[in-house]
Formats: C-alpha cells, sequence, structure tokens
C-alpha cells in the first residue's frame, strides 16, 4: 500500500501527476514498469485515445543520476522549476517487473546537486521530453529522450488494487499500445548512455 502522509487526502491523480509540492514531502510508493523503444509516438498516442487515456501534460526534465551503492538515485529537474530527489529499487530486466521508489521535494536543486555530486560523484545527466497520459492507474510516459531515441514507458501504481489486478490493467495498456518483445528495454535511460558512451 503506497505511504504519502501529506497527500492522503488528495486526490490520487493529483499524486500520479507528481504533484509534490507541499515543502520536503516524502512519498513511498511501489510501481509495475516496463520500457520499450518506439518507433512512432503519433501511433501510440492514435492507440491511447482509443482506450480513452487521458492527456495530462509534456514536460522537460532533466534527471541528473548519482552513483549508489544500491538501487539508483537521481534529481529531477522538470521545466526548469521544481525539483525532487528519486530513490528506486528495480530489478534488471526486458520485461514487466515491480519497482519501489521514494521521492522528496528538493527547493534549492542547484546546490543539492553540488553536495551529491560531492559525495556519491555524478553518473550521467538525462534529459527528456516527456508528455504523460493516464489510464486507471497506470501512467504512460512518451519520451523524447535526447541523444537516445523514443521510448515508452508503463507505470501502474500499485494502490488499492491487488498485483494481479495491477497486471491486468498493465497489459491491457500493452497489448493496445502495441509494445513488442524485441522493443523491451532492460535497463533505465542511465544505464542506456553508460553502454552508449563506456
Amino acid at each position: 500500500m503506497p505511504r504519502c502522509s501529506k497527500y492522503r487526502k488528495i486526490d490520487s491523480r493529483k499524486v500520479l501527476a507528481q504533484n509534490y509540492t507541499d515543502k520536503h514531502a516524502i512519498c513511498s510508493m511501489k510501481n509495475l514498469e516496463l520500457k520499450a523503444k518506439c518507433s512512432s509516438l503519433e501511433s501510440v498516442r492514435r492507440q491511447l485515445v482509443n482506450i480513452k487515456a487521458e492527456y495530462r501534460e509534456t514536460v522537460e526534465q532533466i534527471d541528473t543520476y548519482f552513483n549508489a551503492p544500491k538501487g539508483r538515485v537521481k534529481l529531477r529537474e522538470i521545466d526548469g522549476g521544481k525539483a525532487y530527489l528519486v530513490y528506486y529499487e528495480r530489478p534488471y530486466g526486458a520485461e514487466s517487473r515491480f519497482s519501489t521508489y521514494q521521492m522528496w521535494d528538493i527547493p534549492s536543486p542547484g546546490a543539492f546537486k553540488e553536495i551529491m555530486s560531492t559525495v556519491l560523484g555524478m553518473k550521467v545527466i538525462v534529459e527528456k521530453l516527456r508528455e504523460l497520459w493516464l489510464y486507471g492507474d497506470t501512467r504512460i510516459h512518451l519520451d523524447r529522450v535526447a541523444n537516445l531515441g523514443e521510448f515508452v514507458e508503463l507505470e501502474t501504481v500499485i494502490r488499492s488494487q491487488t498485483e494481479r489486478e495491477a497486471w491486468r490493467e498493465h497489459q491491457r495498456v500493452r497489448d493496445a499500445i502495441g509494445i513488442l518483445e524485441g522493443d523491451l528495454i532492460a535497463g533505465s535511460y542511465s544505464d542506456l548512455f553508460s553502454e552508449l558512451y563506456k
């Protein structure tokens, strides 16, 4: 069950849309995730409209990944304004898999980035344009990642439903937008950059 103490009385869609505006709010959640290469984001958009998914927003994101002894740690800056620290653990594999993550609002991202870079060391910076759609408890990300290409991510948030129900919804969206086995990505964007420039 997700724990997001400062948002318990807020509509869950606001949490899903990343409206973590209360200073230093902490949120801990569980997802069922999938990432895949995409040859046509326009085709995916048409399928999302067909299943009545809801378009929410398009934002520019800069993710600064830091070296971490466990899991992944990144500072996410959105449209040059709000920022938050994300720590998550997710198995490596080219299939749908469960992940857990925690998020903290960061009021001074520039200074925070300097501190984290000094303490942990900076791994890679990922810049992308992200289009967010919602279908039930599933977030659909249509990403244009600088120097990498176009991708689709599915994140089905585990809230009041069971894991089996989450799997069913997740698979429904995957089938609707036509994600193929050969397009699946095992790691994160940071992993793709590491492989590209190693």
